[in-house]
């Protein structure tokens, strides 16, 4: 069940206080540059012992810890005083649902097939992700880094990869079973429709993601048959954010992929790979037309947040809003799936 984190109340940690506040910062859509001045300094905090942060509270010199500035050593100095951060309770106060609708299915859903960590363009380490999707009462997630040709991302190579794996295979040893970090990739989908991957590599994988993140205004049969040579691979699980289109946000807007729809669903619908309905605002992608079109066909469906950062893994609620005004069968989304029928169906198509 993915819910909201429940809100912090006095006393609380100065550590677990900057993290909320950077969680709160990243669900609301905040500047990169605010966010990473409370993300850097949890990292401070952890590594100065509690005496020393005592002290330099007491003598007024938390700013010259490296990381910590004026708003940053407010916040621990509200805290060590076992008060909440005045920041903090604003923050939260000002916290409300993300969506209106959908609330029934986001209770279903289970965990998350496209999710980014520092290790390629998402904005926190590993363990971070995993300690916020618990948090928020997932069973598993994917963990699906970029690859190699995706430089603009550090997208993982080989190499990179497979040491990921053996972190990923760390953190699932330390957490018992009450949680399963899933093996993953967001492969580039390239020109010809191949894999930006090596096979054995893929094959490593439990879920594989694969997404066009180039040349997307390439001809319509070009295109359609790049796609359709993707979605018909069987190391490739889920279809991520198909059209390719930006409706709103930073980066501007940039209209859908040319292709024929119905040839690349009916594609997805036959091979058993999901299409995903990505839940970032800026996506929204595809749109309702297109689920429909891929609803009708038979498809299966994966509803992803496409988190760069922890405080963005609750967007599912978008989807799930979008997903339910469409009256997709929830059994008919992969993410609602337990860890091992999940792992079961992707396991299927390799």
């Amino acid at each position: 069940m993915v819910a909201a984190v429940e809100p912090l109340t006095a006393p609380v940690e100065p550590d677990e206080a900057l993290r909320r506040i950077a969680f709160l910062l990243e669900r609301e859509r905040a500047g990169t540059y605010r966010v990473e001045a409370f993300r850097k300094a949890v990292v401070t905090v952890r590594e100065t012992p509690e005496e020393e942060l005592r002290s330099r509270h007491e003598a007024g010199t938390l700013q010259d810890l490296a990381g910590i500035g004026k708003s940053t050593a407010a916040v621990v100095s509200e805290a060590l005083d076992g008060e909440l951060p005045a920041y903090l309770e604003t923050l939260q106060g000002k916290a409300k649902p993300l969506a209106k609708g959908g609330v029934e299915l986001l209770a279903s859903i289970k965990g998350d097939c496209h999710s980014h960590s520092n290790w390629s363009d998402g904005g926190s380490p590993i363990d971070e992700m995993v300690l916020t999707a618990v948090e928020l009462g997932h069973e598993w997630l994917v963990l699906t880094d970029h690859s190699p040709q995706l430089r603009v991302a550090n997208g993982l190579t080989a190499e990179r990869l497979t040491k990921q794996l053996g972190i990923v295979e760390a953190i699932n040893a330390s957490l018992g079973g009450q949680f399963r970090l899933l093996k993953g990739i967001e492969v580039d989908i390239l020109d010809d429709g191949a894999l930006d991957q090596t096979d054995t590599m893929l094959g490593k994988l439990d879920l594989v993601t694969a997404s066009v993140h180039s040349k997307l205004k390439m001809n319509r049969a070009p295109m359609t048959k790049r796609m359709v040579t993707a979605v018909s691979n069987p190391r490739v699980n889920v279809l991520g954010h198909c059209t390719g289109r930006l409706v709103e946000g930073s980066r501007g807007t940039r209209p859908q992929s040319d292709f024929d729809a119905r040839a690349v669903f009916e594609a997805c619908a036959q091979h058993g790979t999901a299409v995903e309905i990505n839940s970032r605002p800026e996506r929204r992608d595809p749109p309702d037309d297109l689920i429909r079109l891929a609803m009708d066909l038979g498809c299966l469906f994966a509803i992803d947040s496409d988190a760069h950062a922890p405080g963005q893994l609750e967007m599912k609620a978008y989807g799930c809003e979008r997903a339910e005004a469409l009256g997709i069968d929830p059994d008919r989304i992969v993410t609602t799936w337990d860890a091992d029928r999940l792992l079961d169906w992707a396991g299927a198509r390799a």
